[in-house]
């Protein structure tokens, strides 16, 4: 059970005692810390469940789902760092949105196939040092 489906169930139990969103969000804070689910996604839960939810999960979503975190994909980025000669820690930003990263990603593609497809294309690109 994920954290966030165990604090619903937590809010959920305090529904039923009857409970205020205030007094729930208070015992969530004392129970799980900093990984409490913030204020609004409590009252948020609670108000669902005063309307009569009898659920915990979450509403499924159209749309694409998220594949970028499964064992496939984990293996191919292992691979991938492994092969690398190099890597420059100021290449590899600590904390990147989800949409810089799969632009990131591209661009790295892109490049990736130019230099697979041109053999004098790594030759075309000027760079520099800082001295």
């Amino acid at each position: 059970m994920s954290e966030n489906t165990e604090q619903r169930v937590c809010i959920k139990f305090c529904h039923k005692l009857g409970k205020t969103a205030t007094e729930t969000y208070q015992m969530l804070l004392l129970a799980y810390g900093d990984e409490t689910m913030s204020r609004a996604r409590v009252f948020e839960w609670f108000k669902r469940f005063k309307e009569g939810r009898t659920t915990v999960e979450s509403d499924e979503r159209e749309g694409r789902p998220s594949t970028s975190r499964n064992e496939e994909m984990i293996q191919k980025i292992r691979t991938a760092i492994r092969d690398m000669r190099r890597v420059a820690a100021k290449f590899v930003p600590k904390l990147l949105s989800g949409e810089q990263k799969e632009n990131r990603k591209q661009i790295a593609t892109d490049l990736l196939e130019c230099s697979e497809s041109d053999d004098s294309f790594l030759k075309s690109i000027i760079t520099g040092d800082e001295t």
